[in-house]
């Protein structure tokens, strides 16, 4: 089956400076995480920096999504981490 994007919920973890979204590959759920620093974020961030960090992603949630199906496309993970270099 292809990578899918069903669910639109994403969390952001503070500590790791990420945030995560579902991929599923049939009924099997596909961690993602992006590098905060992969974003496009105005410096500084105008809300609180959860709520920036959060719509900068959903911004860019459909470019986001093609190069997540890119990384899954080179072999199965236990995760996925997107970084800057993924979007160059």
């Amino acid at each position: 089956m292809a990578l899918t994007f069903p669910n639109p919920s994403r969390s952001f973890d503070a500590t790791l400076r990420r945030i995560r979204f579902p991929g599923y590959d049939g009924p099997f759920e596909i961690p993602f995480f992006i590098e905060i620093d992969a974003l496009s974020i105005p410096t500084p961030p105008v809300a609180t920096a959860e709520a920036e960090y959060l719509a900068a992603f959903d911004r860019e949630r459909d470019s986001i999504q093609i190069i997540a199906r890119e990384a899954y496309s080179h072999g199965r993970k236990a995760m996925y981490v997107l970084t800057p270099a993924d979007f160059r």
